[in-house]
């Protein structure tokens, strides 16, 4: 790898100030953007080395390979008449293989995906994002690229430095990498063909508190998701220290580098491809986005509330696609005995939720108001109790019974990445269950 850096440094240290432009303007003169046109996140490792093994096996790397994604989206698709309902369910591949997509193949989910150039699989990847000059629209990736000629000629990346002197490509300033808006073009999803809010994790963002107009109180979502490193989470309600290094092992110390684990609440599918790291961080940002509590204010009229706060989340819990994720109390009540005399929220035996369980979700529905499990379906939004970012809910229950004095209540507030009913319904291997995390628990005595 050295002996390669330096064969770069050598040869392009010369030719970069008349090769790389020129590159630059063929690139903004075509049409169409060719595979040929990108280099390989190992490429751009032999300088980012550190970047790199954060991003190796990170979400974004895994975008197109996450077997859950991947078989989840071609059941969904399967048995589908409508024209609208093809269209939405074929269109994933414009965020999970972008470089793909944008370059022709893959142009659908239905596609023989063993086909995908190898440079496709990789994801959301290096030069993908280092390649974007601006946004055309704000959901269903809207970015604009203008990437290089490839590795002989790489062009112009565009980064969140203004004095960047690269030897192997140029190098420009670039606000748009620094603010929420480039994130948000895939992490706001629309239906292609019925124009349904799918996914708003930018829109939640922008109608937050951390949105604010105050420079000292805005947080951007680089500020939290490009902040986090192993035992650091970086939310909202812990602190997010900067991260000092440098950009490469040669370049300049700079009092932050941003950082490309991109954690979000996926605490299974990296862990499968040796990202173990990026579980465990998972976990650390699940852990500190919200808190609960509860309220017996009310317990002599057999009532319960419990008291949800989303504290680190610059979004709502869950995001994503909200009926997908599932956040859910699960609340016992044990006397002094430890005897339990009353459960909601628990799973059965096939590890799905019963039917009483508080469950902060998205429920899409058809035109006739009827609830939907498959999205490509959805038509409207029947309801939404999700918890937005820096608001509470208060949740109350009715129970069976009083309870005696010395019992004990625990609540959790639970998370896992899809419902085990959906898993269940998919043909072939079954799925293991994925795993629950604890986010938030609180015990009370009465």
């Amino acid at each position: 790898m050295l002996k390669f850096k330096t064969r770069l440094k050598i040869y392009l240290g010369l030719s970069a100030g008349i090769i790389v432009l020129f590159g630059a303007t063929i690139a903004l003169s075509q049409d169409k953007i060719d595979i040929e046109q990108f280099i390989s996140p190992e490429t751009c490792g032999g300088c980012h080395a550190e970047i790199f093994e954060q991003w190796e096996n990170s979400m974004h790397n895994l975008a197109h390979k996450d077997p859950v994604y991947s078989r989840v989206s071609q059941f969904l698709r399967k048995g589908l008449i409508n024209e609208g309902e093809i269209q939405e369910a074929e269109s994933c591949v414009k965020c999970h293989t972008p470089v793909g997509h944008l370059t022709g193949f893959p142009e659908k989910l239905s596609d023989d995906l063993s086909k995908t150039p190898e440079i496709a699989t990789k994801g959301i990847q290096c030069d993908y994002c280092h390649s974007v000059e601006t946004v055309k629209r704000m959901y269903n990736n809207g970015l604009v690229l203008k990437p290089g000629q490839g590795e002989d000629d790489p062009g112009i990346k565009y980064g969140p430095f203004d004095d960047a002197e690269p030897d192997f490509h140029e190098a420009l300033y670039s606000k748009l990498h620094t603010q929420s808006q480039i994130c948000g073009t895939c992490h706001n999803v629309k239906h292609v063909s019925f124009g349904t809010d799918l996914e708003t994790t930018y829109t939640e963002w922008q109608n937050s508190p951390y949105n604010s107009k105050d420079p000292a109180k805005r947080i951007e979502c680089q500020g939290c998701h490009m902040y986090q490193r192993p035992g650091i989470p970086s939310t909202g309600s812990t602190p997010r220290p900067e991260n000092p290094g440098s950009a490469t092992e040669y370049s300049e110390e700079r009092p932050h580098i941003f950082t490309h684990y991109f954690v979000g609440g996926n605490s299974s599918v990296p862990g499968t491809f040796d990202g173990h790291d990026k579980d465990q961080m998972a976990v650390e940002r699940l852990q500190n986005a919200a808190t609960i509590s509860v309220d017996i204010s009310l317990i002599e009229q057999k009532k319960l509330n419990i008291i949800v706060t989303n504290t680190g989340a610059g979004h709502s819990i869950p995001t994503g696609v909200g009926d997908l994720r599932q956040v859910w109390l699960e609340v016992t009540i044990q006397d002094k005995a430890n005897k339990t005399s009353f459960q909601t929220g628990v799973m059965n035996d096939k590890h799905e939720l019963s039917k009483d369980a508080v469950i902060f979700r998205t429920v899409f529905g058809d035109e006739k108001g009827n609830p939907v499990v498959n999205i490509a379906k959805a038509k409207k939004v029947l309801k939404d109790n999700r918890i937005k970012a820096k608001q509470s809910v208060i949740k109350t229950m009715d129970l069976p019974f009083i309870p005696k004095k010395d019992a004990t209540i625990i609540a959790r507030l639970l998370y896992r990445g899809m419902p085990q009913k959906i898993l269940n319904l998919i043909p072939g291997k079954p799925f293991k269950p994925l795993p629950i995390v604890v986010m938030a628990k609180v015990e009370k005595r009465i």
